[in-house]
């Protein structure tokens, strides 16, 4: 697992706008990514990384008339330890619903997308890494195109995601192409350790934006305060500028 820390507040979005690197980055287009006849296959490790990585390719892609498989690997339901509000049985239960209106936020019905879960325990899946593997091989077709989290972004359940798609794709033969979450936060604006070589920009315009950004508003679990105990949310303002920009870098 990645060493970096994820507390506090992490890298301000005034820095990273302030990056030569990010802003030095080539751009790239959803028929690049998945080309006419793909299936596009999202693989997220908790409701809401589908939303937060690529809310805006999952937009373009159904304008496209793309295929859409969403692979849910948990249910995200430890994402409040010790919380006599947002106990596991309750998110087990709201966070797959959160995401289900996030999705249809950004106009995908469910006649749009397939939609696979995985059901591996929350910050668990590093331990069934190979189970999450099998699944992924089973569920994968050659041609298909993977979108999962950076196997380096810092959470343990984010980088067993990307290692089991990069080894499910080896069997498979298919592409994976991996999206930085949490590395926002722990990383600095010149970080040699992001692969700025393998690095694109998706670029989104102001209504597909605004469709995103009202989707990440459907995880009232995640970016509200816990009501009992008056905890910070999970997504805090600063987590969300950061994610919320006008572009999402994927890594070719």
């Amino acid at each position: 697992m990645n060493a970096n820390p994820i507390i506090g507040n992490g890298t301000s979005p005034g820095a990273w706008n302030a990056s030569s690197r990010l802003a030095a980055l080539g751009t790239v287009t959803p028929q690049q990514l998945v080309p006419d006849g793909a299936r596009a296959v999202i693989v997220s490790p908790h409701p809401d990384d589908e939303i937060l990585a690529c809310a805006g390719l999952l937009q373009q892609l159904a304008r496209m008339q793309r295929q859409l498989v969403l692979v849910s690997v948990t249910d995200g339901c430890a994402s409040h330890p010790g919380s006599r509000y947002w106990t596991p049985r309750r998110l087990a239960q709201v966070r797959p619903r959160e995401s289900a209106v996030a999705l249809a936020r950004l106009g995908l019905a469910p006649e749009h997308m397939t939609w696979l879960r995985a059901g591996l325990p929350d910050t668990a899946v590093a331990r069934h890494e190979r189970s999450l593997q099998a699944f992924l091989q089973r569920c994968l077709q050659p041609g298909d195109v993977v979108f999962t989290t950076w196997h380096q972004d810092g959470h343990s359940d984010h980088e067993a995601c990307g290692r089991a798609c990069l080894a499910a794709a080896r069997e498979v033969d298919v592409r994976v192409h991996e999206i930085p979450v949490w590395a926002w936060h722990w990383a600095l604006p010149e970080d040699p350790r992001l692969p700025w070589h393998r690095a694109r920009k998706l670029l989104l315009d102001a209504p597909t934006l605004a469709r995103k950004r009202h989707a990440v508003h459907a995880f009232t679990s995640q970016i509200s305060p816990d009501p009992l105990n008056g905890n910070a949310p999970v997504l805090g303002p600063l987590t969300l500028e950061r994610l919320l920009r006008d572009f999402e870098v994927i890594l070719l």
